[in-house]
């Protein structure tokens, strides 16, 4: 039986996802599940790998309002899933480090106010990466908590990438390109660079294509430039955010709509992206099942933005040996992936149809110049190794 293990949650709006890892060096994965639908009929789902006795369903959950109540219950299933284990460490996804956090910390209450002060920049993510904070500090108590930061990958960036062309005081205020989805980047550095090296050295564009979708250039493993902003709004279209948005638009919508901050939020958030554009869902798999012409043109824009911006990164690294594709959208969708990069031999990507119908790693043909492959990504994972570096397992 495993003795001391590491745990890792990712909360969000309604939903807490949690790994469950032993605490050696390899870091055996040990359980994975979530909890969704918090606040209203919470579901409480857990996966256990092989080698831990399996049979330790939950009843129901009646009702898990808040991420306080949700930790408790993963606490309880976890002292009886892993009786006599003892949690060695809490590791949390929190979605923005600002300008400070180019690495993962222990979390204390000076820390805590800090990432408290970056929620304006964050309103969708942070408030619920703290509420799992707060509430793994009050389950576990005395267990060392760490943070994780999505925005911490990308925080080596030179200035040019990193601002936007407003007055000098605003970057010095904080007011800059930080890019996001950093835990997700960095497990795909580590894998190519321990699978395929000599592509990892190079110039690489990852595409996280999910219902939040970003793309980040590297150069020998590094991020050097991300299609995200300020916020998690700008770059690619997503789910139900807008992605690229000219300023004059908000500008408009005040004056002329007289929408405040807080309609023209909802707007960009939760009503744009796919969603807005089909006029029917954010799902990509709903989309494509559907007769809907405007189902084709939402999933046609999202198409053209993706290869506006492998154009537009692909400048910013002086060229391109090759393109990993990850995120729900990116390892599933082989349509989407195929409208993606259709006549892209002009970058030297020549896409094998039969190998991306099938899913293969490496969707390229053998001729193509860029490789092209397709990562499962594993954000979770990266919280557990940050937890064993930090604590040095």
């Amino acid at each position: 039986m495993h003795h001391t293990l590491l745990l890792t949650l990712n909360a969000g709006s309604s939903s807490v996802k949690f790994a469950v890892y032993a605490a050696t060096p390899a870091l055996p994965l040990l359980a994975v599940g979530k909890i969704e639908g918090l606040g209203a009929q919470a579901r409480f789902s857990v996966r256990s790998t092989a080698d831990v006795a399996s049979g330790f369903g939950l009843a129901p959950e009646p009702a898990l309002n808040n991420h306080a109540e949700a930790v408790q219950a993963i606490l309880r299933w976890q002292q009886h899933a892993f009786a006599g284990a003892q949690v060695l460490a809490v590791s949390h996804r929190v979605v923005h480090g600002g300008t400070s956090h180019v690495a993962p910390v222990l979390i204390d209450d000076t820390q805590v106010a800090a990432l408290e002060r970056l929620v304006p920049l964050a309103p969708l993510h942070q408030p619920h990466n703290l509420a799992g904070v707060r509430a793994a500090r009050l389950a576990f108590p005395g267990v060392p908590q760490i943070a994780c930061f999505d925005t911490a990958f990308h925080r080596h960036h030179g200035f040019v990438a990193d601002t936007f062309a407003l007055p000098r005081r605003y970057y010095d205020e904080g007011i800059r390109r930080y890019g996001f989805h950093g835990l997700s980047y960095e497990f795909i550095a580590r894998r190519l660079h321990a699978d395929h090296p000599v592509l990892a050295a190079g110039r690489v564009i990852v595409a996280h294509l999910g219902n939040g979708a970003s793309m980040c250039a590297m150069r020998n493993g590094r991020s050097v430039a991300s299609t995200m902003g300020f916020t998690a709004l700008d770059g690619l279209p997503m789910g139900t955010r807008c992605g690229q948005l000219d300023p004059g638009v908000v500008l408009y919508l005040m004056t002329e709509k007289g929408m405040d901050a807080a309609a023209i939020s909802h707007l960009l958030y939760q009503e744009s992206g796919l969603k807005g554009l089909s006029g029917l869902s954010h799902d990509v798999r709903t989309l494509q099942a559907s007769d809907n012409p405007a189902a084709h043109e939402a999933l046609a824009y999202f198409a053209d933005r993706c290869r506006r911006e492998i154009g537009s990164l692909s400048a910013s690294l002086g060229g391109l040996d090759a393109l990993v594709l990850t995120g729900g959208i990116g390892e599933n969708a082989a349509a989407v992936r195929a409208a993606i990069l259709a006549d892209m031999g002009w970058l030297g990507i020549e896409l094998d149809p039969q190998a991306n119908q099938d899913h293969a790693t490496a969707i390229s043909t053998p001729a193509s110049r860029v490789s092209v492959l397709v990562f499962k990504t594993n954000e979770e994972r990266m919280l557990a190794e940050h937890a064993a570096e930090l604590l040095m397992l």
